[in-house]
């Protein structure tokens, strides 16, 4: 007769599971016997489990499908948090298993015993304990239904004596289910927002990722109101391309194109966002909200128009109610703002910088350039995410992800995992800052152990850049942001992956082409400016008053070649500011 552990991975199989990302471990070892066992599952043996729920969670985004992670007890569960955090924040469903010590020895402070229902609460739609036979499969059903349809976490805690025991009959299902429903407003609701579209004159829309499966609607959207479309970074690769209104992003690491379409319109269209910098939110236009969420409308921005839909339901009833726009004069000026701020951009690209200060902003022109037009881009919090949000283009079939809700370090290399493991013909490359990839460097074992061909571009500068960034903003000397690394290069090498250093922008191209080509998993540490700055869309005095105070502070305390530094490599920029 079946035991538990073998109803969990046959009910894991069914819901379309093809990997488990895990430690193995005491209360685990039965589900990994029966994963064995049972053979169509891999289980995927990472270093740290938060590596593993990283790249469950990258998984579920890159295929849209449910990916599973799990967890021993004790520590081994609690290591999965912060990916899970990322996951739930990213709207990846993800069923966890949060093995736990055996249920006669709850609530005695047995060894490693947690509470995982206070633990994953935070971080998840379903977060319950099964105890017996009859509980399990059930709490299992709910959980995957809740993951998948929510667009989040379940979290579902098995002790490990529960594992070894019969299964028994029950009554409910056991399989998922997963209808699609048409969401979208009234036919009231949509006359109200066509009548709104056709009587404004200067409208922009701005996109989430709630129309990433809207594109063609959007466009033809915004070429009948000849209205600009700016997007957020998670929606970048799925509006930026063949869209000739597109005036790029806004939001912390945004451009001032965006921005100021947002600001210069009288009617703003929020498609499918969350977004969550209300300081980027114009106050002087009308605003309409459209969201599948409507628990999320007005809660960044004063609406005036706030619609439930999908945008792609939305836009299809909505396209036929539009008139025309005849007077493109406001969309002629955003796109032409945008091509001046793209010219700014290129100055840093076509001045590749020196010795062991490379521009960043080179390295991620050449990634876009040589990488193919179905990579995966995973990118790590920080300058990372800068560079890659500027420079990698969109192509209509690159997925770029990171952790772009949950702000996390480390997370781009375990999500290259995911990515590579889930959709093993595309080429996966991961933007990794020189900090976060050593919160997890262990896991670079993991890339070897199951050969796969990811290509880490290692953003070498030395600090923890962001960090620096925004003491200097709020006028203070950065304090130890300053990072000692080892020699990534010879790092990777030793755990069996191939690996590059540049130190000379000359020598960038040929290592990243080397890389790219090489037929298994590659590292390239290129030595970027500590000094690079990374300017939002809208400077404001105070934070050109802190730039200042922290130069001056820096000088008191004797470090004015740093305050050189700086201002050489953002000549730029702070002409720009000045």
């Amino acid at each position: 007769m079946a035991n538990i552990a073998d109803q969990m991975v046959e009910m894991l199989v069914n819901a379309g599971i093809k990997r488990i990302y895990a430690v193995t471990g005491d209360s685990l070892n039965e589900v990994n016997d029966a994963v064995r066992r049972e053979g169509t599952i891999q289980w995927i043996h990472v270093r740290h489990e938060e590596a593993g729920a990283y790249a469950a969670g990258a998984e579920a985004q890159v295929t849209g499908q449910l990916a599973c992670c799990a967890g021993s007890s004790g520590p081994g569960h609690v290591h999965l948090i912060n990916g899970l955090y990322d996951a739930h924040r990213s709207a990846a469903p993800v069923i966890a298993i949060a093995s736990t010590v055996a249920s006669f020895e709850y609530g005695t402070e047995y060894f490693q015993e947690t509470n995982t229902i206070k633990l994953f609460d935070d971080c998840s739609y379903y977060n319950q304990v099964a105890t017996t036979p009859k509980q399990f499969p059930r709490m299992m059903q709910a959980g995957i239904q809740a993951a998948l349809h929510r667009k989040g976490v379940a979290v579902l805690g098995v002790p490990g004596d529960l594992t070894s025991m019969d299964t028994e009959e029950i009554m409910t299902s056991t399989i998922n289910y997963n209808p699609i429903p048409v969401i979208k407003p009234t036919a009231e609701d949509l006359s109200k927002l066509a009548d709104l579209l056709n009587h404004h004159k200067k409208i922009t829309l701005f996109c989430g990722i709630g129309a990433a499966d809207a594109h063609d609607e959007v466009v033809a959207l915004s070429k009948l109101l000849n209205a600009p479309v700016g997007y957020s970074f998670r929606a970048k690769m799925d509006i930026q391309y063949d869209n000739p209104n597109e005036v790029g992003m806004t939001g912390l690491l945004g451009l001032p194109s965006a921005y100021h379409s947002m600001h210069e319109s009288d009617l703003l269209v929020l498609l499918g966002t969350d977004f969550p910098y209300e300081q980027f939110m114009p106050t002087e236009c009308k605003i309409v909200q459209v969201d599948i969420k409507p628990e999320r409308i007005g809660r960044r921005a004063k609406v005036e128009v706030g619609l439930c839909g999908s945008i792609k339901d939305t836009l299809t009833d909505l396209l036929p109610l539009i008139e025309q726009h005849q007077d493109d004069s406001f969309l002629k000026a955003q796109l032409e703002f945008y091509g001046n701020v793209k010219e700014n951009m290129k100055i840093y690209v076509d001045d590749a910088g020196k010795k062991e200060n490379i521009h960043p902003e080179y390295v991620a022109n050449l990634i876009d350039q040589l990488a193919t037009d179905d990579a995966i881009f995973t990118v790590d919090t920080g300058m990372s995410c800068v560079w890659g949000s500027r420079y990698i283009n969109a192509t209509g079939k690159r997925k770029m992800i990171g952790s772009f809700n949950h702000g996390s370090m480390a997370n781009a290399m375990p999500q290259a995992i995911g990515a590579a493991l889930a959709l093993p013909g595309r080429q996966v490359i991961a933007l990794c800052g020189d900090g976060g990839l050593s919160m997890l460097l262990g896991d670079l074992a993991t890339i070897t152990q199951y050969k796969l061909p990811i290509k880490i571009i290692v953003f070498n500068n030395r600090s923890l850049g962001m960090v620096k960034l925004e003491m200097e903003v709020a006028g203070l000397p950065d304090w130890q942001t300053e990072m000692h690394n080892p020699d990534f290069a010879m790092v990777a090498k030793a755990m069996g992956i191939k690996g590059f250093t540049v130190t000379d922008p000359d020598d960038a191209k040929q290592a990243l082409q080397e890389a790219f080509m090489y037929n298994g998993p590659a590292l390239v540490n290129i030595f970027t400016d500590p000094n690079a700055l990374a300017m939002p869309p809208k400077i404001e005095m105070g934070q050109v008053k802190g730039m200042a105070l922290s130069m001056t502070k820096l000088m008191l305390n004797g470090r004015m070649d740093e305050v050189i530094d700086t201002f050489k490599a953002n000549y730029k920029h702070l002409k720009d500011l000045i």
